[in-house]
């Protein structure tokens, strides 16, 4: 029977071996004895999974969290409180012989036994696959692929970017049809779990635990979605680059500003919410598949990052979260806000705009990619001519930050500019523009938007927004959910906008809704 390579991961493949080694990584071509067992753990300590992220051209972070009970209600998965031995193991075939490396770290019970490896020797634009063991148990083998090397241009990538996933609102069918797409590298564009407490009204599936302020709540929330079997699938198929948006945190949060400032004990002062903040960074870099470059530090933590896909491709991974000036006239929309004019406004911080900057200048990619949070491009709610009727909280109520951007870009002479962005539970095509008020200024960029995983609930087929009208440069709009497919060659860059009937119950099917196409050198969307 054919063995394909998604066959080969849900079977756990055990075939191959490796050996205790005392250090956190190790390099390739080692030798590779048997494997042995490391403790007295009884049972199946692999409930949430297993993933890869941050890949480089020889190497990338593999990570697990070991949990034998992941909704145990102090966040702690069921786990005894010591460290336990982690064997780990990479090979280049999903059998598992002959590894190319191996080793053992140590999942510390002061980090929810969470494990980041890194690991190093590891050959350019390679699929590998990983496995983790704990005393007599195996972890599921995953697949994950290392960047190509700096100076080559490879012929494609394959890349698939989501965010937005409530767990309460549906079932997350879209991670599964993401898996089966068998990407090379998966974007998550923030929102990955949701701090909201258990709805009072009826919904598919239910949060256990309340709102996420304690360490113990935020270990425990994120937990329960690890648990989910889709989104592991979506985790084993490829590395991801992850970056966060509020949801993380605090709904609409920005730096140290909470979205209320509740009279509670979370809420109530600014170094209130930063503990609350401290709290979350410290259960997001626990459960993601990060280098120990983005490990917070209190309630401060680095997610602002760059990845390099040979000549084809430079991935600038943004937090438009951590370092922006609070949301003008309040943090909803509203019309006529002078204050989001403000040219020295910023949506990204003084220190970030620069790193941003310096990069477009020293890129030489095909493609400069933003991997970003909220919406980019001018998005008017106006009914009358005279009204400019926008969301605060996105780039709309950053203008100035946004201009910056751009005329970064110009100035540097980045060949294909393309921005990439979630939080809006919606598809979306856009034009980046010049003057969004005069319809035939210069096309600057591309923004590609994906919808929610769940959040949102089914959505209507039929929907299109009627504000595209006076909006020329929004080429698309769609309400279902789903998340957006990507070709990415020297040529062109294909964007399939993939839609799911329906989140609240099991089975849907999935749909291309829309296909854009991007050429090289030529700024603007292609139906």
């Amino acid at each position: 029977m054919h063995l394909t390579r998604r066959h080969a991961l849900a079977s756990g493949l055990a075939a191959g071996t490796t050996a205790l080694i005392a250090a956190p990584a190790a390099r390739a071509n080692q030798s590779s004895p048997l494997l042995v067992a490391a403790g007295p753990v009884r049972q199946d300590p692999f409930a949430l999974g297993v993933a890869s992220g941050d890949p480089t051209s020889t190497g990338v972070v593999l990570w697990t969290r070991l949990a034998v009970d992941p909704l145990a209600a102090d966040g702690l998965g069921g786990m005894p409180g010591r460290d336990v031995p982690v064997q780990w193991q990479v090979a280049d075939n999903p059998q598992m012989r002959r590894p190319a490396a191996r080793g053992t770290a140590h999942a510390r019970a002061a980090d929810a036994h969470s494990v980041h490896v890194e690991v190093e020797g590891l050959r350019p634009g390679r699929e590998y696959w990983y496995r983790f063991k704990v005393a007599r148990f195996l972890s599921p083998v995953a697949r994950t692929r290392t960047a190509p090397a700096l100076h080559e241009m490879p012929a494609t990538l394959a890349m698939s970017f989501a965010s937005c996933a409530h767990y309460e609102v549906g079932y997350f069918t879209a991670y599964r049809y993401l898996a089966d797409d068998e990407p090379d590298l998966v974007l998550h564009l923030g929102d990955y779990q949701y701090d909201y407490g258990t709805s009072s009204t009826p919904t598919p599936r239910k949060h256990v635990g309340p709102e996420t302020v304690g360490l113990d709540t935020y270990r425990l929330r994120h937990a329960q979605y690890k648990s989910d079997p889709d989104l592991q699938s979506a985790h084993a198929i490829a590395p991801w680059l992850v970056v966060w948006d509020d949801h993380e945190v605090d709904n609409n949060w920005a730096a140290g500003v909470p979205e209320n400032e509740r009279a509670d004990q979370w809420n109530d002062t600014p170094q209130r919410f930063l503990a609350r903040r401290a709290n979350a960074f410290r259960a997001y870099y626990e459960n993601m598949p990060l280098r120990r470059s983005s490990m917070p530090r209190g309630s401060t933590m680095q997610i602002h990052r760059r990845l390099q896909w040979g000549r084809l491709a430079t991935f600038h991974m943004l937090d438009t979260r951590g370092y922006r000036d609070d949301q003008a006239c309040e943090d909803g929309w509203d019309t006529n806000c002078e204050e989001t004019l403000d040219p020295a406004r910023s949506i990204t911080g003084d220190a970030q705009e620069a790193w941003l900057t310096e990069g477009f200048r020293q890129s030489d990619a095909r493609w400069d990619i933003l991997g970003q949070q909220v919406f980019f491009s001018q998005r008017d709610g106006r009914v009358e001519p005279e009204l400019r009727h926008v969301s605060n909280d996105a780039w709309d109520g950053y203008v100035g930050s946004r201009e910056r951007i751009t005329q970064a870009w110009q100035d540097a002479g980045v060949r294909n500019p393309v921005v990439l962005t979630g939080d809006v539970h919606k598809h979306w095509a856009a034009d980046i523009k010049a003057d969004y008020d005069d319809p035939d200024s210069q096309v600057l960029g591309t923004e590609l938007v994906a919808s929610s995983v769940t959040s949102g609930g089914d959505g209507d087929a039929a929907w299109s927004d009627p504000i595209m009208e006076w909006n020329p440069h929004l080429k698309f709009s769609g309400d279902q959910r789903g998340y957006v497919r990507t070709t990415i060659t020297r040529s062109d860059l294909q964007a399939d906008f993939r839609s799911l009937d329906r989140v609240t119950t099991r089975g849907s099917s999935v749909r291309t809704q829309a296909r854009f196409r991007i050429a090289d050198g030529v700024r603007g969307l292609q139906a």
